[in-house]
């Protein structure tokens, strides 16, 4: 009898053990479903409009700043997890006008067996409001081109699913054409941009039932440049980053802090901090973690590391962003509504 009991014992054991390790990968399941489910035809938004490219928060940047800024962005989600998901994008702005500019968006993302591809085109125009207390006005508008995927190719057999669905035979794909909108306010070293990001409702495809209809979201970006009384070189810049979805009214924030110190050629280098959370989680955190960044002879790179704070954190060693970019042709436009918040850029336009 003891011997039965010893070895329904280890049984039960062994069973709670199984229950315990499929509860866990339905719960990573479920949190990279909601994940692909809340950036389905968005492009994904993590810290990579801290590595100086606010172009990736609107479009209303375009064209402010350097004559022409180039920015490569790859992120890898939750390292260390079969399939996570990973990100690729590549940003482009110049100046076209004195007071307008254009810019260029592309991103792949990809998340498990689901692939999202994307392009925006970007114009924003840029007018002065006050020239003696530098106040501007920029108003920006994005074409939007995305697609979204599964790759049924890669659909293969397991022990829970020893057969795939016969059913499954073409290529699942839907697309989206689609705009976003924004406003930026500037006032001297102060900035605030309210963005409206694929505000048309989208055709809904028959094959996803709960594919979602509208992807209206808003953003809110807004910080302060502040410039150190003790160092000239020496800059602070606390930012804000709000975003909403309409849908499900799901939000959440980013509280930032940047570090900024030049040299007197005007090159650069900056270490900050991010802290991320649902809005109605104030105390629970998403993401958080420190990032850095140089610019050199107008060649830039830039490094982020968030930490996941949930159940995952044991499973993955945090998500990592890499920034590359590259600034040339500055100072072809004079007016000062395109020339950035940091007050080096303005000194190297003569504008002190």
């Amino acid at each position: 009898m003891s011997g039965i009991l010893h070895f329904t014992g280890n049984n039960v054991i062994q069973n709670l053990k199984i229950i315990t390790m499929k509860n866990l990968y339905i719960y990573i399941l479920f949190l990279i479903f909601s994940c692909s489910y809340g950036q389905e035809l968005n492009l994904p938004v993590w810290t990579q409009y801290l590595a100086d490219n606010d172009f990736v928060i609107s479009p209303t940047y375009a064209g402010i700043g350097d004559n022409l800024k180039v920015r490569a962005n790859g992120l890898t989600q939750w390292v260390g997890i079969k399939n996570a998901p990973d990100n690729q994008s590549l940003y482009a702005d110049f100046r076209i006008a004195n007071q307008s500019g254009v810019g260029i968006s592309l991103y792949n993302d990809r998340n498990g067996n689901t692939r999202q591809k994307g392009m925006k085109l970007s114009f924003a125009h840029h007018i002065i409001l006050d020239y003696t207390s530098k106040q501007y006005l920029s108003f920006g508008l994005s074409y939007n081109i995305n697609s979204f995927r599964i790759d049924i190719e890669n659909f293969q057999p397991t022990e829970e699913i020893p057969i795939v669905d016969p059913s499954i035979t073409d290529d699942r794909s839907v697309s989206n054409n689609n705009f976003d909108v924004g406003l930026l306010y500037r006032f001297n070293r102060f900035y605030l941009s309210f963005n409206a990001n694929n505000f048309l409702s989208k055709d809904v495809d028959d094959f996803v039932g709960f594919e979602p209809s509208k992807l209206l979201n808003y953003q809110v970006y807004t910080g302060y440049v502040i410039r150190s009384k003790r160092n000239k070189n020496v800059e602070f810049e606390p930012s804000v980053f709000y975003q909403m979805f309409n849908s499900d009214k799901r939000s959440s924030t980013d509280i930032n802090f940047k570090y900024r110190k030049f040299n007197r050629s005007g090159d650069y280098y900056w270490v900050g901090g991010s802290y991320r959370f649902l809005n109605d989680q104030l105390l629970k955190p998403l993401n958080v973690g420190p990032m850095a960044g140089i610019m050199k002879n107008r060649l830039y790179f830039a490094y982020s590391y968030q930490v996941t704070i949930n159940d995952l954190s044991g499973f993955n060693s945090g998500t990592h962003v890499v920034t590359i970019g590259l600034d040339f042709l500055q100072g072809i436009s004079n007016c000062a509504c395109t020339k950035g918040t940091s007050w080096r850029k303005y000194k190297n336009n003569g504008n002190n």
